[in-house]
């Protein structure tokens, strides 16, 4: 990273609630945004999920209606929360829409339309001339929308890594703002609900019928929840002291297509990377977010990852899939936007759900929303085949 980068702008849509304020009271509150129940749509599954339940609700412009679909609604809903779009319009017309990039993640995206369209056609016989493939399901669809919809110019990519897709996205930006391609990036990622992920995780046992528990000796599964976030990059102002990017690691351990590295070797090297770029030691981080998903493979080898990494003990950590479930491709810049809470709120996040914690993790979690001294906080994400990514913010300039 040739330059220390700056989150001019944030937003954030879970089923916690919609925008930035909204997460901060759920977090105070300890309201978790899982519900027994999804009204949009029959999921087919009893479990706990982490619906937006305005979605149905949301139309979008005129020029916009060919990529309708319930992942670009919740995108919308994202861009015009928090002022977003407007930040994004500003920076547009001072470096120029040619100037500003789109790096964003999404495992699915628009997948509901077309298992919705595939039911139709088992129905009807024939598919509906209302389908359109290439603005909704295609990969790319995502930043193809969020580019028209901002009406900037530049790069624009999705990666799709699972579980770590829209952590990556920041590795990209920062690539992109050292080459001088961009003078800003929109980071960030999408996903929302559908019968492919949820009946995919279910087959591989990996879905609990209960509401999810990260670190708990009795923890059986994830929940699967739905968020759309985006954050908007340029290279730091030191004038203007705003919460910055300051390290990121990438490992790709390929271990096993969907199972964790039983000693979480590719997580340990993705934090110790993030730490070597952003010049700092294990002991400078003041809060860490797990990715802690709440399964028994991914919690344990995660936490031995932490234990090699961190001394003894550990920063304050916590995991926050309590909150919204596991959001997949979306779950990088959802807990990316925790720790800018965290930094700005002085604040340590809690681990929702925990009734008796495994005592094979050796980790003591944030139980309660804490006041906290946080300069620096890490989050990590970590998806299938090995894909992983940590992530390391911090308070304005550091040495």
């Amino acid at each position: 990273m040739r330059f220390p980068i700056q989150i001019t702008a944030s937003t954030l849509v879970s089923s916690m609630g919609s925008g930035i304020q909204a997460h901060i009271d759920a977090f105070k509150a300890k309201q978790s945004g899982l519900k027994k129940t999804v009204s949009s749509f029959d999921t087919k599954l009893d479990a706990f999920y982490g619906e937006v339940e305005c979605l149905p609700e949301i139309s979008l412009p005129k020029h916009l209606a060919p990529y309708f679909c319930r992942n670009h609604q919740l995108a919308w809903r994202a861009l015009q929360t928090d002022n977003f779009s407007e930040q994004v319009r500003r920076l547009a017309h001072q470096y120029g829409a040619h100037r500003i990039g789109i790096a964003l993640g999404t495992s699915t995206s628009g997948i509901l339309e077309t298992e919705k369209i595939l039911a139709e056609k088992e129905t009807n016989g024939a598919f509906s001339n209302t389908y359109h493939y290439d603005a909704t399901h295609r990969m790319n669809a995502l930043a193809d929308f969020c580019a028209e919809a901002l009406n900037v110019t530049g790069p624009r990519m999705i990666i799709s890594t699972a579980c770590s897709s829209s952590a990556k996205v920041f590795a990209s930006a920062s690539r992109w703002i050292d080459h001088d391609l961009v003078d800003a990036v929109v980071v960030g990622g999408v996903d929302t609900l559908c019968l492919t992920t949820i009946h995919g995780f279910n087959a591989l046992g990996l879905i609990s019928q209960e509401i999810v528990r990260p670190l708990d000796q009795a923890r059986d599964g994830i929940n699967i929840g739905e968020a759309g976030g985006f954050m908007l990059l340029e290279k730091a102002d030191p004038q203007q002291n705003k919460i910055q990017l300051s390290g990121f690691g990438e490992t790709s351990d390929a271990y096993h297509i969907s199972a964790p590295h039983p000693q979480g070797e590719g997580a340990q090297k993705a934090m110790q990377q993030a730490l070597k770029m952003a010049n700092l030691s294990a002991d400078d981080i003041d809060y860490l977010n797990l990715h802690g998903t709440g399964t028994p493979s991914n919690d344990l080898a995660e936490s031995q990852a932490v234990r090699t990494v961190f001394s003894t003990p550990p920063p304050l950590l916590s995991s926050t899939k309590g909150f919204t479930g596991h959001t997949l491709g979306a779950a990088g810049i959802t807990e990316a936007i925790f720790c800018q809470i965290a930094l700005q709120e002085q604040m340590a996040l809690p681990n929702l759900n925990l009734k008796i914690l495994d005592e094979r993790l050796s980790l003591s979690p944030v139980l309660d929303s804490q006041p906290a001294t946080i300069q620096h906080c890490m989050s990590n994400s970590f998806g299938f085949g090995g894909n992983n990514a940590s992530l390391v913010f911090s308070l304005g300039k550091h040495s």
